[in-house]
């Protein structure tokens, strides 16, 4: 799949040598400049954006928003649906969290949908709900792939617009303080994960942009907090609003270290936006709800449908008999015959760790990944239709053009789509902790 638009931009590259070669200092030196980088490597070593046309944008949000009407109805649901808790596995350190009124109702403020769209389908991978990473990148690639020489050519025929959603990601913020204490102060943010992981550089950009705004911002560790007259404190400064960004997981591993923070949220001292409910819907058996037929009377005719064309059938691993398009199947047995359509996958996990490819497997290798997922918290998931497209690429022997798996990432405020970015890669793990680059999503017409 690649539509005209990306057609006409590599044909600019590949026939005028002198503009690519513009193009390319351009890129290297703007990258070089705003540092970047993910985890020391270039993140964007590319010369084009990801194109998509107004009416393909249109599919993108509709089907996303729709989607997450029914997200949203399980987020609400599940704390009071026993099959819903069962099925989604939460431990027992993320029950004690998500009991917590976090003195707002939305479920997940931000969040990301990781998908693939083609010329028949557009499907979802998983749901990034509790503290989705790349926005302040997107905006920050958007900028400066709106500006490559071969873009300004490009232009000339072309109406491009890029998106950008740091505004939005601290429209979002204010908003949830502002719904939980008004309007009666400016909030001092901080952004809160671990020290040293390599989405540093991202923090300091959003740090930039807010303080740029007016809002006095910190990045501080959660091991580095700590209460102080009811008010949270990294050193001297207040922290009034946490943008988290530290997961439930990797924070329960270190609960020890971090109990100043985690008692910041039980006892209201900070705003925590996303609230740690998000784990009702961050889990990757959402996508099992979503798909066990026995929660369809929950959703809307419109939301069922859109679950049915681009959510993938997902189950547990485990003994059990389930249902597979209608008809009732032995599990084990099904993946067995049909590993050249499904994953396995782990139910909490990110950067694309533990994941079992069926079609990438022989048979002894898979029926090896079936016995590790019966031994802990795995999922099966169908298979769904990925999209490549071929991309200029930059390398210090000069631009290639190659063939590329494009992630395409929504991003989802309140629940509703406000830009998107999109993950390239070579393997079929288009995952940027696991080696993917990304470059910007842009509507051409």
């Amino acid at each position: 799949m690649i539509n005209q638009a990306a057609l006409d931009y590599n044909s600019l590259i590949e026939h005028d040598p002198a503009l690519l070669e513009e193009s390319r200092a351009f890129l290297e030196e703007r990258l070089n400049d705003v540092r970047f980088v993910f985890g020391g490597r270039m993140l964007s070593p590319y010369l084009r954006p990801h194109f998509v046309t107004r009416s393909e944008w249109r599919q993108i949000t509709k089907t996303c928003e729709t989607v997450w009407g029914a997200i949203e109805k399980v987020g609400r649901l599940a704390p009071d649906n026993r099959l819903m808790l069962e099925q989604l596995g939460l431990t027992g350190g993320e029950r004690e969290l998500v009991a917590v009124d976090p003195g707002y109702q939305e479920v997940s403020v931000t969040s990301r949908l990781d998908s693939f769209l083609t010329d028949e389908t557009y499907q979802f991978v998983e749901l990034n709900a509790e503290c989705p990473a790349g926005i302040a990148y997107q905006d920050v690639a958007a900028e400066i792939f709106y500006d490559l020489p071969v873009m300004r050519e490009f232009k000339r025929k072309h109406d491009v617009t890029p998106m950008f959603c740091r505004q939005q990601m601290l429209d979002a913020l204010l908003g949830i303080y502002e719904r939980v204490h008004g309007r009666a102060n400016k909030p001092q943010i901080g952004i809160i994960d671990y020290k040293g992981l390599p989405t540093q550089r991202e923090f300091e950009l959003f740090k930039e942009f807010f303080e740029q705004r007016g809002y006095l911002t910190t990045i501080a560790d959660p091991r580095d907090v700590e209460l102080r007259e009811g008010k949270l404190y990294h050193g001297d400064f207040r922290i009034d609003l946490v943008y988290r960004r530290v997961l439930t997981t990797e924070l329960l591993e270190k609960i020890d270290e971090c109990r100043q923070f985690v008692e910041a949220y039980k006892t209201g001292a900070a705003v925590f936006v996303n609230s740690f409910r998000t784990k009702y819907v961050h889990k990757k058996m959402l996508f099992g709800i979503l798909t066990d037929e026995r929660h369809h009377k929950l959703f809307s005719q419109a939301e069922q449908d859109a679950v049915r064309r681009s959510v993938p059938w997902t189950r547990r691993v485990e003994e059990v008999k389930t249902t597979y398009d209608g008809r009732e199947i032995d599990l084990l047995e099904f993946l067995r015959r049909t590993r050249s359509r499904l994953v396995l996958k782990p139910n909490d996990d990110y950067g694309g760790h533990g994941i079992f490819i069926g079609w990438e497997s022989d048979e002894g290798a898979w029926e090896q990944a079936i016995n590790k997922a019966l031994t802990g918290d795995y999922l099966a998931q169908e298979r769904v239709t990925t999209s490549r497209e071929l991309f200029p690429f930059v390398d210090e022997t000069g631009v290639h053009m190659i063939e590329q798996l494009l992630d395409l990432d929504p991003l989802l405020f309140f629940g509703r789509v406000k830009g998107a970015f999109t993950r390239l890669s070579s393997s079929s793990l288009a995952n940027v902790t696991s080696g993917a680059g990304m470059v910007p999503t842009m509507i051409a017409d």
